[in-house]
């Protein structure tokens, strides 16, 4: 049987259509695995973030005295020991006083002496037979004995040595026969005593962060000895004095610059109530600046930005996106806060991969692409 003409061109018609359709499918296909390829998204969700200032500091008792004599003279005996728990008032150690003594003697020798003379002028002087001069002098005598005998009393009572504070011997008292030298710029340190129940943490804060602590936040740290536990703390003094850190670079084999940074002071009251801590520790502190549980956020790598502020790339319906300008607040390792442009739910590019080149004619087109879907300029 024979097909006639028209038949013939339905058929070929039909088989034209039904490859086009295809190819059509086939090319939709492509163009939406090659978009999912090139685009990865993320919803737009609640988080609980914290904003952190990092510093490093020494751990040191709240209160601390370093104990010296305030007369010059060797260490007799030493009392107490390293480690060894004391009271305020308590003796902790004697000083040789034989030279002390011999002067007190002395000063009580002359303070008879002056007070016979005394009673004697006195008595002449009462009856017409002495002026009034030898009768002042008389008086000034006696008066300056008395004077040096309170002096040399007090300087023996200086040879014993006691606690001015309740707390803990920390490290090792200087021993029996070493010489105590007075002083008010450098005496001798005989022994230090701190009390180890309320601890601080002395860091230095770079001066870039430094606007954001305040007196009161919380912080947590961590010290060498114990790797796995996290204390706390607490922001209870900001120094407003800067201290300036330098140190060399080396820019080529022949030459050199110096580079400063300022530094602030802070201090931290440490909450142990284990005891485990000790004094000069190397703590490394997290000091949280901003605490915000369950706000609206997006990761950091979705953040862009240009001259016209922070933005990102909204999925719409059709596949395309869209720049949706947004209004940033706290930042945390991984993510922003939003404050305003986007809400709950909404579909963002997080991460945008340029299509390899394949021909040379449309580099540029790919690298117009790259630089608007790459991650943010700073």
């Amino acid at each position: 049987m024979e097909i006639n003409g028209k038949v013939k061109a339905g058929i070929v018609a039909l088989v034209i259509a039904a490859g086009a359709f295809g190819g059509w499918q086939y090319y939709q296909s492509s163009q939406k695995a090659g978009k999912a390829a090139q685009v990865q998204t993320v919803d737009v969700k609640r988080h609980d973030l914290k904003s952190t200032v990092s510093a490093t500091g020494t751990l040191r008792p709240v209160n601390s005295v370093e104990v010296s004599s305030k007369i010059t003279a060797r260490i007799k005996t030493v009392l107490v020991k390293e480690n060894d728990k004391v009271k305020a008032g308590q003796t902790v150690a004697t000083l040789d006083g034989k030279d002390y003594e011999a002067k007190r003697e002395q000063a009580q020798y002359k303070v008879v002496n002056a007070k016979a003379k005394y009673d004697r002028i006195a008595h002449l002087y009462n009856i017409g037979a002495s002026t009034q001069e030898d009768y002042e002098d008389a008086v000034y005598q006696y008066d300056t004995a008395l004077s040096n005998l309170e002096v040399t009393e007090s300087d023996l009572a200086e040879t014993v040595i006691t606690s001015p504070m309740d707390g803990v011997v920390v490290g090792e008292p200087l021993t029996p026969g070493t010489m105590a030298v007075q002083g008010n710029s450098n005496p001798t340190v005989i022994m230090r005593i701190a009390d180890l129940s309320t601890k601080q943490i002395k860091a230095k804060i770079d001066e870039t962060d430094i606007g954001s602590v305040r007196i009161g936040q919380t912080a947590t740290f961590t010290v060498d000895a114990y790797p796995n536990k996290t204390f706390n703390a607490r922001v209870s003094l900001i120094s407003q004095t800067d201290v300036t850190s330098s140190w060399e670079t080396s820019s080529s084999s022949s030459s050199s610059s110096s580079v400063s940074v300022i530094y602030y002071y802070v201090t931290l009251d440490v909450d142990d109530p284990d005891n485990l801590l000790l004094p000069g520790m190397t703590a490394q502190v997290e000091v949280i600046t901003s605490d915000k549980p369950q706000t609206l956020a997006i990761p950091i790598s979705a953040l862009k930005t240009n001259t016209g502020g922070s933005y990102v790339l909204v999925m719409q319906p059709d596949g395309s996106t869209k720049e949706q300008y947004i209004e940033t607040g706290v930042y945390s390792d991984e993510y922003v806060e939003v404050l305003s442009g986007l809400n709950e739910g909404d579909v963002i590019v997080n991460s945008y991969k340029a299509k390899k080149s394949s021909s040379s004619g449309n580099s540029s087109g790919n690298r117009s692409s790259a630089r608007r879907g790459g991650p943010p300029p700073f």
